[in-house]
């Protein structure tokens, strides 16, 4: 591993050691805050569901899609896009991206058409995988006792990014109208792709083979790598509870009793935020060890959390209560999903998170079809089973794993 114009003796598939003082706090935050924007551009739409449902004569099943459109669109990016980090300069492939994905929100932002909507949604999907380019460049970046920290700083962006873009779409929707969310958040990421060309160090990987032998070792990772999978079904269950709160909530909070404005659904963002913030510390535990418990902890309340959720249909401060520790569970056992799948290979972290992120969202995106459709059908109290349906295999899932895990030290000479 070598950053451009550094001489390097390193053979094919091997890495240099980071220096030891790891990126500064000005890429720190630049990569935290772009991951923040990145991926907050797929998560816009969320409360103005009902807004875009009514200008363009969308039912709320169908609206909800628009979620599931942009986070399969990801899915295929992580997939076929993502790879390319361990083959190109990262620098210069975070300033494409943002590019490109500034020009999808102004399509969006100039949608008056189902057709033009849902093209936009899904080439913003594509292009924000810009996100997922930044945490293992900010990985590579970081000297290995501090890697746990740094990805999870950059992680909190990324999920601080995705709650707080609800806030954002609800306020502007208020003063301009959804196009307006979208006019300024293209906006936002060509300033990114700015930003990133000026201030970012140049890195790329050395010895690294062709893209379709990249794509290829995405499955043979997986394949190859038990913790990797173990790591990635944790974060397919998570995610997909996540996905099924978020997207149904927008629907619970728009009809009676509460019947609020997307201004105010979009303030339900600062709940999860603090749960977001709160979970930041788990790439220090992981550093620390304590994966196992981060782990088992994060679980038990994915399941535990559906009971404050399913009640908050029509008790207000219980829902908010169940907002913050579902955020709390989903990001702290993400960055330690993260932290445990960097160990693996160095020298592959842009495949390994492709394999891990490509689980990921496409759950996401089955979580918030399902939600749409469990919402049509039962209203509230379907979504609420449905997320404790997803607890209830993540807890199992810890146990499982746990039992195998002592299973192995028993018989360890």
């Amino acid at each position: 591993m070598t950053r451009k114009n550094t001489a390097s003796t390193a053979a094919p598939h091997t890495t240099r050691r980071p220096r030891a003082a790891g990126p500064g706090r000005g890429v720190v935050l630049l990569l935290t805050v772009g991951t923040g924007l990145s991926v907050a551009n797929n998560y816009y739409v969320q409360p103005l569901l009902g807004d875009i449902g009514r200008d363009l004569g969308l039912p709320e099943g169908q609206a909800g899609l628009l979620v599931t459109v942009a986070q399969s669109a990801y899915a295929a990016a992580l997939l076929l896009v993502l790879p390319l980090g361990d083959l190109l300069e990262r620098r210069r492939l975070i300033v494409g991206l943002s590019s490109a994905c500034a020009a999808s929100l102004v399509l969006m932002a100039t949608a008056r058409s189902q057709p033009a909507l849902f093209l936009g949604a899904a080439l913003v999907g594509l292009c924000s995988v810009t996100t997922q380019v930044m945490v293992p460049y900010a990985a590579s970046l970081a000297a290995p006792d501090q890697r746990g920290r740094v990805v999870g700083t950059v992680m909190a962006g990324l999920l601080c990014g995705i709650l707080f873009a609800r806030t954002v779409a609800g306020a502007l929707a208020q003063w301009g109208g959804w196009h307006a969310v979208y006019w300024c958040a293209a906006g936002l990421m060509a300033l990114l792709a700015a930003a990133a060309a000026l201030f970012l160090p140049r890195y790329q990987e050395t010895g690294t083979p062709g893209y379709r032998h990249l794509v290829a070792s995405v499955f043979q990772l997986f394949a190859r790598e038990p913790v990797l999978r173990l790591r990635a079904v944790y974060g397919a269950l998570s995610f997909g509870a996540f996905s099924v709160l978020w997207t149904a909530l927008t629907f619970l909070l728009s009809a009676p009793p509460f019947s609020y404005s997307p201004g105010v659904i979009g303030l339900f963002g600062l709940a999860g935020l603090a749960g977001a913030l709160a979970a930041a510390r788990a790439g220090r535990l992981a550093d620390r060890g304590l994966a196992h418990l981060v782990t088992a902890v994060s679980s038990v309340l994915l399941l535990l959390v559906w009971i404050p959720l399913g009640l908050g249909g029509t008790l207000l401060p219980v829902l908010v209560l169940g907002i913050v520790v579902l955020d709390l569970a989903a990001q702290a056992l993400h960055i330690t999903n993260q932290s445990e799948i960097y160990r693996l290979a160095p020298q592959y972290r842009s495949r390994l998170t492709a394999a891990y992120m490509t689980t990921y969202f496409l759950a996401g995106a089955g979580g918030s079809a399902l939600a749409s459709l469990a919402y049509a059908r039962l209203g509230w109290p379907g979504v609420s089973v449905l997320g404790a349906m997803l607890g209830t295999a993540t807890t199992s899932l810890w146990a499982l794993a746990t039992l195998r895990r002592r299973s192995r030290h028993r018989r360890a000479p």
